[in-house]
């Protein structure tokens, strides 16, 4: 699994022109699903992810979790980050798993990262075409691989 985490003001997906889902201040999270990912490792990262100090503190040093600042999170499911560019210029897919192993993932890992955060899990929505508009925040971006 890959993970991109985004600090963000705002973050929200519109399929189809519709408004899906939207937050404030929290963490705007890409999650790819390869070929090779099972959910055993699932809880294990979403612990992580609930735990890291990427929020300032009244420092402004980066010491707060999600929780500590009553933060949101969205999270929305993106194959491409399993892009293979290494031949030619149209990148592959082949190592992206496919909707019927990454979607169970998915929600797997959605389930135990509601077990952990104080707010509600937004989503996307999975499998759609869809518009991701976000402010990122310092900018602050993490990428998390298992």
């Amino acid at each position: 699994m890959k993970f991109v985490i985004q600090r963000v003001k705002s973050a929200s997906v519109n399929v189809e022109n519709k408004a899906v889902s939207s937050i404030d201040n929290g963490m705007l999270i890409l999650l790819g699903i390869s070929n090779k990912d099972s959910d055993e490792n699932i809880i294990r990262i979403a612990n992580k992810i609930a735990k890291l100090r990427i929020f300032n503190d009244e420092n402004f040093i980066m010491n707060k979790n999600i929780n500590q600042i009553q933060g949101e999170v969205l999270v929305v499911s993106q194959f491409t980050l399993y892009a293979d560019t290494k031949k030619g210029n149209r990148p592959s897919y082949i190592n992206a798993a496919r909707p019927e192993i990454a979607e169970p993932l998915y929600k797997t890992f959605i389930l135990e990262l509601n077990k952990l955060i104080n707010k509600k899990v937004k989503t996307g929505v999975f499998g759609a075409d869809m518009m991701v508009d976000l402010i990122n925040d310092g900018p602050v971006t993490l990428i998390i691989e298992n």
